[in-house]
C-alpha cells in the first residue's frame, strides 16, 4: 500500500506542487558555486561571457571539480526536499520511501548488486569486443579523487531523483487521480523530459527519449510492484555510480576521469532497443521470482481502494 499511504494524510495536491518548486529552486540555487567558477574561469583566461556554452564551459574546469560542483546542487536539493516533506507534508522519509515498516537496504543492496554487475560486465564485453572503441583512459590520482566524489554524492543524486519521482510524485499523483496508472505514466514521461537538455539527446537525437521515459517506466513498476522505491534505489544509484567510474565520452552528461573513455561514434539503435525489448523485461523478471509479485493490473493500472484507506 505504499502509493495509498499518502491519501491516509495528504488531500490537496497544491502542496506537491509547492515542494516540488523549492525543491527546484534549492537545487537551481545549488548551481551558483558552479556557475561562479566557469565564470571566474572564463574571465581569468579571458573568454568573451557571450561565447560560452555547454560544450566549451565545460572545459574550462577540471573534470573531478566539475563532477563535484554539478553533485553539490542535488546535495542541497536533499536537504530542502526532507524540510518538503517533513514541514509541508507532516510525513516521514520512510513514508515516501516504502509500505514497510521501515527501509529494506537489503532490498537496495540486491537491486544495486545485480545492476551493478551487469553494467560492469556489459562494459567489459563491449572492451573485449570492440577495443577499438576504447581507450585507457586511467590515472590512479585523479581516479582516486572521482571515486571519493562519485562514492559519496552520486548515491544523494540518484536518491534525490528516486524520492522525487517514485516517492514523492508517484504519491502525489495518487492524490490527484485516485488510481495507480496515471502516477506510473506521468513519473515516467516527467522524468524523462528532465532529460531532454542531456548531450546524449543532441548526440543521438530524440529516439534517447524512449530510453529515459521506458527507463522511468521500469523504476516506477519496481516500486508500485514491490511497495516500495527500494529497487529503484538500488538502481538508479549502481546504473550512475558504475557508469561514471568504468566509462566515459566526450558526449556524456557526466564526463569523468574513469578507467575507459569511449571513442566510438555513437548510435541509438540497439543501445535504445536493448534495454527496453530484452534487459529491462529480464530485470523485472528476476525482481519477480525474487519478491513473489502478484496481481500485477490491479497495482500498476488499478483505482485506489479508498474503502481501505477511510477504515484508518
Amino acid at each position: 500500500m505504499f502509493i495509498e499511504k499518502a491519501l491516509l494524510t495528504q488531500k490537496e495536491f497544491a502542496k506537491y506542487i509547492v515542494g516540488s518548486l523549492l525543491v527546484i529552486a534549492a537545487s537551481f540555487g545549488g548551481q551558483l558555486p558552479f556557475l561562479g567558477a566557469i565564470l571566474y574561469k572564463a574571465i581569468q583566461k579571458k573568454i568573451p561571457l557571450i561565447d560560452l556554452n555547454e560544450t566549451n564551459a565545460f572545459t574550462l574546469l577540471d573534470k573531478n571539480l566539475n563532477l563535484f560542483l554539478l553533485l553539490i546542487s542535488f546535495a542541497i536539493g536533499a536537504v530542502a526536499f526532507y524540510y518538503v516533506i517533513k514541514n509541508i507534508h507532516q510525513q516521514t522519509i520512510v513514508e515516501v520511501t516504502t509500505a514497510r515498516s521501515k527501509v529494506d537496504w537489503n532490498r537496495i543492496l540486491f537491486s544495486f548488486t545485480v545492476w551493478a554487475i551487469f553494467s560492469a560486465a556489459s562494459v567489459y564485453i563491449g572492451f573485449l569486443t570492440m577495443p577499438q572503441d576504447y581507450v585507457l583512459n586511467f590515472q590512479l590520482k585523479p581516479f582516486l579523487i572521482l571515486f571519493v566524489i562519485a562514492t559519496v554524492l552520486i548515491p544523494v543524486q540518484t536518491s534525490l531523483e528516486e524520492y522525487i519521482f517514485r516517492g514523492y510524485l508517484m504519491q502525489g499523483f495518487a492524490v490527484l487521480a485516485k488510481n495507480k496508472w496515471f502516477p506510473l505514466v506521468m513519473t515516467a514521461v516527467i522524468f524523462g523530459v528532465m532529460h531532454i537538455a542531456n548531450p546524449e539527446v543532441e548526440k543521438l537525437g530524440y529516439i534517447m527519449m524512449f530510453y529515459y521515459i521506458g527507463t522511468g517506466l521500469l523504476l516506477g513498476i519496481m516500486t508500485l510492484m514491490d511497495d516500495g522505491m527500494e529497487l529503484a534505489l538500488g538502481f538508479h544509484c549502481a546504473n550512475n555510480l558504475v557508469g561514471c567510474l568504468l566509462v566515459t565520452s566526450d558526449w556524456s552528461a557526466l564526463q569523468t576521469n574513469s578507467i575507459l573513455k569511449d571513442v566510438s561514434e555513437p548510435s541509438a539503435g540497439l543501445s535504445v532497443i536493448a534495454p527496453l525489448v530484452i534487459v529491462y523485461p529480464l530485470l523485472i523478471f528476476i525482481f519477480a521470482l525474487k519478491y513473489k509479485w502478484s496481481n500485477w493490473q490491479e497495482k500498476l493500472t488499478g483505482d485506489i481502494n479508498l474503502s481501505i484507506i477511510n477504515k484508518f
